[in-house]
């Protein structure tokens, strides 16, 4: 496929590279700093600020399909309006493109922890985090309303980390992964792979899934 992809340079984004090229896909990465992109066969790097839509859709024509992993930076005070706004944006920017497959990478806040209690308003969730979290519960609201993309919205597990990539995990829907009493996990590479598996597969269409290390 011809892979649009946003947030290349961070954490999630840059695993997502890797797979994508990997499995021989051709990528285009939007970038507002394109010299922080090594060239690698297989992929094009365009210049685009995220928080203008008629930059995304420039960058993104002539692609089948836009997998976000976009994050402002959790050192950024607004970071949920900031979040918003480029949420906002790059759902413009795919329709003014005729993008109509859109994978978003949000957050585990948003996740159930217990009925009618989401982990992003537990007591103990990490401060630092909380208005980031917020902003991708927004986001995940405003596509559960949209009608014109073909939209998922990928919640990774609590725990994510760096690790070896096993090719293995487990699907969960809208409920926090658990392993027994604990919050489960997963490594950034086996995250991309099970991001990828949807982008080629399409399972989990205008719904919102999350994934875990297989147990």
């Amino acid at each position: 496929m011809k892979i649009a992809l946003i947030g290349a340079t961070g954490f999630v984004g840059s695993a997502l590279l890797a797979e994508a090229l990997q499995r021989g896909h051709e990528v285009t990465v939007l970038s507002r700093d394109t010299t922080k992109i090594a060239p690698a066969n297989g992929l094009t790097v365009k210049q685009a600020d995220v928080y203008d839509p008629a930059q995304i859709a420039a960058a993104l024509a002539g692609q089948d399909i836009l997998i976000s992993a976009f994050n402002p930076g959790w050192d950024k005070a607004d970071i949920q309006a900031l979040f918003l706004k480029g949420h906002d944006a790059i759902v413009a920017g795919s329709k003014q493109a005729g993008i109509a497959r859109l994978i978003e990478i949000g957050g585990a806040g948003s996740l159930y922890v217990a009925p009618g209690l989401q982990l992003v308003d537990t007591p103990d969730f990490p401060a630092e985090y909380k208005e980031g979290a917020l902003g991708a519960r927004e986001a995940l609201r405003r596509l559960q309303q949209e009608t014109a993309l073909d939209w998922t919205f990928v919640s990774p597990p609590a725990l994510l980390a760096p690790g070896v990539r096993s090719g293995k995990y487990r699907l969960g829907s809208d409920q926090l992964l658990m392993d027994g009493t604990a919050p489960a996990g997963i490594s950034v590479a086996d995250l991309a792979v099970a991001v990828l598996d949807e982008a080629e597969q399409g399972q989990q269409r205008r719904r919102r899934f999350t994934v875990a290390s297989a147990v």
